[in-house]
């Protein structure tokens, strides 16, 4: 297993030279108190946490597993007590709002921690992640007794939360649900129904959960119209907070997967369980965007996590691992033969990595940041980052996972056949990986929300509000050194309208036009956002790098713009191939007819 070291330098390089969040912060009273010293504090010990006491569980954890008990699911040995030091140390807390015990912080230091977490053990990382989703939900939908009964304990980590939606008929069409749920007198609802899929839906590491189900009311329209959303405790909760009996709800089972099998999948039952409506009847699906959102953004995450990891593992194994000589001559005469480090295949994967994971951190910081406008800004400055968030976060959700896991593979191929022995710790990498291509909507999923709602469904305003912000900084002045990358920027800006515009042109004649363009249309984009985080990065390191008072920071500056050039250079260029692709039309998918696809 790679022995995991925070990139804490990178996140500090990132939040306050690249983001400038010390002056955004500086700007929003709410936030005014936020230095840079208390920033870089957090960071620190957050990544002493991660480093001493979760990465050590993460191989550990994935060899024992989760256990399914009658009484209720074991996570794996040392889960429970991290997760205890997790809560002692106030981390649930960070970014939660004061009124209800959270710490004020803004969100995005918690996507810091949530990176920080992900990255040594994503498993262990998914039982307080889902919390972070429920307390959003409530703390913008729930009533005040909500507030005061339920989300005060999720601040604090003494309970956890999940989200509830999928069902076993059921994944991305939730119009077809079956869960129902039933008045009671009291105004509460009895739910029954089965969901699937639940993570973090039973486990012994907090004396409550607090489950956010998505339910139809007896005598509700059909279809997403009639979904209500509600607060469904684990163990029912009296009215001066203690705890009471358990809830008519239980774990069926747990699933047998592929990966993260550290984190409890939940098959749960809903058998009269007593729920409690969160915000209007019928308007459930409204109010989960809440957390969907919250989830989509900590999902992209773990496309950086599983990137950044891979990296280290395979930069750390590349430095040590001799094999044959380098085309140019021996570079470790004194051995049998050189490092593999000097091979220009291994650079290749290498760079890749990390290419992928710095221009990841850049662009979800930058939404995380959008996230702290929206929730301190002014009503204009909160409009805008809305609206940004709304266009690029089924980018960051769907590009940054798939990048994610091509830098997972990476890692396998680089370490040859070690990569594919347990004991290495990259085969783990790609198998956790893997499904965050699926959960919180899958690729497909996320590049029609891109091209249908957020695109063309905007008449094209997200698109263009967007590339307004590319054209103001590339009309900015930078060091001549990244010249060529700013008017790369430029034009793929231009190119990124137009191309989109021949899609709506296309699609109002042949509606299919758009599905069979929005998978690569979703990755041209990401290719060509990740373009402008690699020039902003590249911008101001050749700016600190002329700096004599960061003299210290040369060589970290110097990695710096190697790496974008090796993105404009070798990654870039990939987006031309999702271009072609889009222009050959939806023709060659749609033409055979179904029964020809059983001809063999």
């Amino acid at each position: 297993m790679p022995t995991y070291k925070a990139p804490t330098r990178d996140l500090q390089f990132v939040l306050h030279d690249v983001l400038g969040v010390d002056d955004v912060y500086a700007s929003l009273p709410e936030f005014e108190e936020v230095s840079p010293d208390l920033i870089d504090a957090i960071l620190e010990q957050g990544a002493k946490f991660c480093e001493d006491v979760l990465a050590p569980l993460n191989e550990s954890g994935d060899e024992e597993g989760c256990q399914w008990t009658p009484e209720g699911v074991k996570t794996p040995a040392g889960f429970a007590q991290a997760y205890a030091q997790y809560v002692e140390g106030g981390w649930p807390s960070l970014a939660a709002d004061v009124e209800y015990g959270g710490q004020g912080m803004p969100n995005t230091l918690g996507l810091c921690m949530s990176e920080l977490t992900g990255t040594a053990n994503w498993a262990w990382s998914m039982y307080p992640g889902l919390s972070h989703g429920a307390i959003k939900t409530l703390e913008e939908h729930g009533s005040e007794e909500q507030k005061q009964r339920y989300l005060t304990r999720l601040v604090s980590g003494e309970w956890t939360g999940t989200m509830c939606l999928t069902e076993p008929h059921c994944g991305t069409d939730l119009g077809l649900l079956r869960t129902k749920a039933v008045r009671n007198d009291d105004g509460s609802f009895s739910l029954h129904g089965t969901k699937i899929f639940i993570s973090a839906g039973e486990h012994d590491m907090a004396e409550n959960i607090v489950h956010i189900v998505i339910a139809r009311i007896e005598g509700a329209p059909e279809g997403t119209k009639g979904i209500s959303l509600f607060v469904v405790p684990k163990v029912n909760v009296n009215e001066d907070g203690t705890l009471g009996g358990r809830n008519a709800l239980n774990c069926a089972s747990i699933e047998s997967k592929m990966g993260i099998k550290a984190s409890a999948t939940c098959v749960m039952n809903f058998d009269g369980a007593k729920g409690y409506l969160i915000g209007p009847e019928n308007r459930g699906l409204n109010c989960m965007f809440t957390f969907m959102n919250a989830a989509r953004l900590g999902t992209a995450v773990q496309g950086l996590c599983h990137a950044e990891l891979a990296y280290q593992g395979a930069f750390s194994y590349a430095r040590e691992r001799l094999a044959m000589r380098s085309l140019t001559g021996p570079k470790n005469p004194d051995g049998p033969a050189d490092p593999i480090l000097v091979h220009p295949d291994v650079r290749r994967m290498l760079l890749t990595q990390r290419a992928i994971a710095e221009g990841s951190r850049a662009f979800l910081f930058f939404l995380a940041l959008q996230g702290d406008i929206i929730r301190a800004g002014n009503e204009e400055q909160a409009k805008q980052a809305d609206n940004l968030m709304a266009l690029l976060t089924p980018i960051a959700k769907a590009f940054v996972t798939e990048l994610g896991f091509e830098a997972a593979n990476h890692g396998v191929q680089v370490l040859g056949g070690h990569g594919y022995i347990r004991e290495w710790g990259m085969e783990q990498i790609v198998r956790d990986a893997r499904i965050a291509l699926l959960y919180e909507g899958t690729t497909g999923v996320q590049a029609m929300d891109l091209i249908g709602r957020k695109v063309l469904g905007s008449g094209g305003k997200l698109l263009m509000d967007f590339t307004a912000i590319m054209d103001e900084f590339c009309q900015g002045a930078h060091p001549e050194q990244v010249a060529g990358y700013i008017s790369t920027v430029s034009a793929l800006k231009d190119e990124w309208l137009t191309l989109s515009l021949s899609i709506g042109e296309k699609a109002m004649h042949n509606a299919d036009e758009a599905g069979a363009a929005s998978v690569d249309y979703l990755m041209y984009s990401g290719y060509v956002v990740l373009a402008y985080f690699w020039a902003q990065l590249a911008s101001t390191a050749a700016r600190l790098l002329d700096d004599p008072a960061r003299a210290a920071d040369a060589d970290f500056m110097r990695a710096k713009l190697m790496t974008a050039e090796f993105y404009f250079k070798r990654l870039l260029p990939r987006a031309q191939g999702h271009k072609l692709a889009i222009e050959g039309g939806a023709e060659p998918l749609m033409q055979m007819p179904e029964a020809l696809f059983a001809v063999s």
